[in-house]
């Protein structure tokens, strides 16, 4: 059964950081496109970043410059670094994986997905 759990999110204060994790289990993801989403309040959901097989990235120009998607393969686990966090940053953050190659940036394009973990910035 695969298995993606976020985990990391909190309250923290504009301009603070934070580093979300998540863990894959059920299968090796070395091979897939890790990718980190958010859904604020009444919005829908948005791409935040993409981590493809090659170490290859690629972030929404809202997050560009401020947050560093990594992963590690060992631990078939992918890490969103976020500083100099903004309250506009507020939402649940969602960690996906899609079995193909190539980078996507459409929720749609995603097969498996984490429940989700609140990040809040307060200002």
């Amino acid at each position: 059964q695969v298995q993606l759990v976020e985990s990391g999110g909190g309250l923290v204060q504009a301009g603070g950081s934070l580093r979300l994790s998540c863990a894959a289990s059920g299968r090796t993801f070395s091979s897939y496109a890790m990718g980190w989403f958010r859904q604020a309040p009444g919005k829908e959901r948005e791409f935040v970043a993409v981590i493809i097989w090659s170490g290859n990235t690629y972030y929404a120009d809202s997050v560009k410059g401020r947050f560093t998607i990594s992963r590690d393969f060992a631990k078939n686990t992918v890490y969103l670094q976020m500083n100099s966090l903004k309250p506009e940053d507020t939402a649940v953050y969602y960690c996906a994986a899609d079995p193909r190659r190539g980078i996507r940036t459409s929720p749609v394009d995603y097969e498996y997905w984490g429940q989700g973990t609140q990040v809040t910035v307060s200002s």
